[in-house]
């Protein structure tokens, strides 16, 4: 009885995982690989105790996708492929261009900006960190040398390349993951270049790229590898999303603000 009151009183909190298309026929293997990766999250999300729903933001319109979203209790936006240029003020042409969804940008800096209004809690992963930069006015670098960010020319199971990144010790995200220096994987070919208003490096990789940023003054965080991997070490993104859970309660405040 006690634990169905608690339930009534306490539902499990909502985590919307937006990923940017479910069908992606002419790359079907990087498709499949990216079916892991985001089958990790929702899975991973379930068994931490959320109601996770998962949308492609390329396959709804960006006012269906900020509908479909209005309730989250907290955000994850995860990889996928390059933001189209035009949203950072660059052009088309560039060194190892991926295909564009021009949609799922939208929708997807729309959430962000919305939830920075509204004190949401939110999290990106790989492009999901470049989204939240791009949300807030900040620019990318269009192509990297690959160096440890990526295993060039690699079979789509063995892109991920595994290094280390120095967290700053008084980020959210060293509190959260209990260390200022982790292994991570990665399999980027852009990276931050000005930072979007607000934000703040979280972490940098020996090379000296930014490799995680937060926000100021809202629960916005995003990292540049994928801690969803499946070799990755195994707490890292539970930890990510217990910490997003951690965030809802510190942000309610503010939101009940913002509602009234």
């Amino acid at each position: 009885m006690t634990e169905q009151l608690t339930t009534q009183m306490f539902p499990a909190p909502r985590l919307f995982v937006i990923e940017v298309t479910g069908n992606r026929p002419d790359r079907p293997e990087y498709h499949a690989k990216v079916q892991v990766l985001n089958g990790r999250v929702v899975q991973d999300g379930i068994s931490g105790g959320w109601q996770v729903t998962r949308i492609a933001a390329a396959d709804t319109t960006p006012a269906d996708l900020l509908r479909a979203t209005r309730d989250a209790d907290a955000i994850v936006i995860v990889g996928g492929e390059d933001i189209t240029p035009s949203f950072y003020g660059a052009l088309a042409g560039y060194e190892g261009e991926t295909a564009h969804y021009a949609a799922a940008d939208e929708g997807q800096i729309a959430l962000v900006q919305r939830a920075l209004a509204d004190n949401t809690p939110l999290l990106g992963i790989c492009r999901g960190l470049q989204i939240i930069n791009v949300a807030l006015g900040g620019s990318l670098v269009q192509h990297i040398e690959d160096g440890i960010h990526k295993n060039a020319n690699a079979p789509i199971d063995e892109i991920l390349s595994t290094h280390g990144v120095t967290l700053t010790a008084e980020s959210g995200l060293a509190r959260g993951l209990g260390n200022t220096e982790i292994l991570v994987q990665s399999a980027h070919h852009q990276s931050v270049g000005v930072l979007g208003v607000g934000l703040v490096p979280a972490a940098v990789a020996p090379d000296g790229l930014v490799e995680a940023l937060e926000h100021r003054a809202a629960p916005i965080t995003g990292v540049q590898w994928h801690p969803e991997a499946p070799d990755a070490p195994a707490d890292q993104l539970p930890r990510l999303l217990a910490a997003l859970r951690s965030n809802i309660v510190a942000a309610l405040p503010v939101r009940e603000l913002v509602a009234a």
